[in-house]
């Protein structure tokens, strides 16, 4: 006889027997979510012949991660995050991976570039002007053999290469893929004739710096400035400049230059060539005639007729005499006035209280066209601060 509970149990058993024979269980499901089999390995050898050994290796639970991760952040947030770091640090990042590398290389972040303190530049120049530089700035430099990816013109606007080290061939390599330069400076450096012309594709042009440039003629000269109609500064002072080469200036300058200088030319320069500019361009503001022997007080006349002349510069014109310097009380909107050499210190205050509306050698060096003051210690161009910067 059973007992009362040994028959509930029996019943139970019975009862969930044939739910489960009845039950059309998803066995491909319950498969693919189970565990696999443990895999019987049998090792052979004498001393494991009775013995079975089973290898088998657990399988890993996989953690979900609740916050978020750098691959899944889009392209524009990623952008403004790298749009904070520095130069190094920019670079660094773009050994990560291939998305970052290719972010890191966007032309919105390489928007001007400051390289000064960075001895040579060679494959790096060619590859940041490649990306898509607008402003650069890297003077007293020196440039090797920038190498360029491709054939398409540059789009920098803004570049100094004041006093670099680089060859004529390599320089007219780097001007002749620009033209869209608005601001130039490549004072001191040696130009040819192909240089020059292809500065002349550049017809937004608004300030050229050649201070103390050689090795081009004045015909290269002339074109230049009938191409660049939009000149509004240019510094021509220095330059391993003839005669013909003062007249190709004097000539072609476009009638809406505000800032020239055209110091240093001692004898090339000669009062009719004064006429001349002086018809040309009745809206300068500022003129540096400084180094030019032949300039005398009869030529004060002729420089009254410039109607917006603010700044004035005949630093050793010697042929000019101190006491003709009372002369420039008639020049009514002229503010400042730089005549070193010709006034002794002596004399400097008793000529500037003849001329009490003018500040009287206040400026010894000419900022025409040139990218930073000689005042200035900051890292700037032409009035614009470079968003990468090179930290030696």
């Amino acid at each position: 006889m059973l007992s009362l509970s040994q028959k509930n149990k029996w019943k139970k058993r019975q009862y969930f027997g044939e739910c489960l024979d009845t039950e059309n269980t998803p066995d491909e499901l319950i498969q693919q979510w189970s565990p696999p089999h443990k895999q019987r390995v049998v090792c052979k050898g004498k001393e494991n012949e009775d013995n079975l050994f089973v290898v088998a290796r657990r399988p890993r639970t996989r953690r979900e991660f609740s916050g978020l991760s750098w691959d899944s952040l889009p392209d524009e947030l990623l952008l403004e995050i790298l749009s904070c770091l520095p130069l190094q640090d920019l670079l660094r990042m773009s050994r990560v991976c291939k998305r970052w590398h290719r972010l890191v290389f966007d032309e919105s972040l390489w928007h001007s570039v400051d390289l000064v303190g960075k001895a040579q530049l060679d494959q790096a120049l060619g590859q940041m002007l490649t990306v898509g530089v607008l402003g650069l700035r890297c003077p007293h430099t020196c440039i090797g053999e920038p190498c360029f990816t491709h054939t398409q013109h540059l789009h920098v606007h803004h570049m100094d290469l004041s006093s670099c080290t680089v060859t004529t061939l390599v320089l007219g390599d780097i001007i002749s893929r620009c033209r869209l330069l608005e601001n130039l400076s490549l004072e001191g450096l040696e130009l040819s004739d192909n240089i020059v012309q292809s500065l002349s594709q550049n017809t937004e042009l608004v300030r050229l710096n050649l201070c103390g440039c050689s090795g081009f003629s004045p015909d290269s000269l002339s074109q230049i400035l009938k191409s660049c109609l939009r000149l509004e500064e240019l510094n021509l002072s220095w330059c391993d400049f003839s005669t013909d080469h003062v007249k190709a200036v004097v000539s072609n300058l476009p009638s809406n230059i505000t800032q020239l200088n055209l110091s240093g030319y001692r004898q090339n320069l000669t009062m009719e060539d004064v006429k001349d500019l002086v018809e040309r361009c009745p809206n300068l503001v500022h003129l540096d005639l400084s180094d030019s022997v032949l300039m005398k007080s009869s030529s004060f006349p002729i420089l009254q007729q410039l109607r917006s002349l603010r700044h004035l510069a005949l630093s050793r014109c010697y042929q000019i005499h101190p006491a003709a310097l009372a002369d420039f009380e008639k020049f009514p909107e002229l503010q400042t006035l730089e005549v070193y050499g010709l006034v002794q210190d002596t004399y400097l205050p008793i000529l500037s209280k003849g001329l009490p509306r003018l500040q009287i050698n206040s400026r010894p060096f000419s900022g025409v066209a040139r990218p930073t003051g000689a005042t200035r210690r900051d890292r700037s161009m032409w009035g614009m601060t470079c968003r990468l910067v090179f930290r030696p």
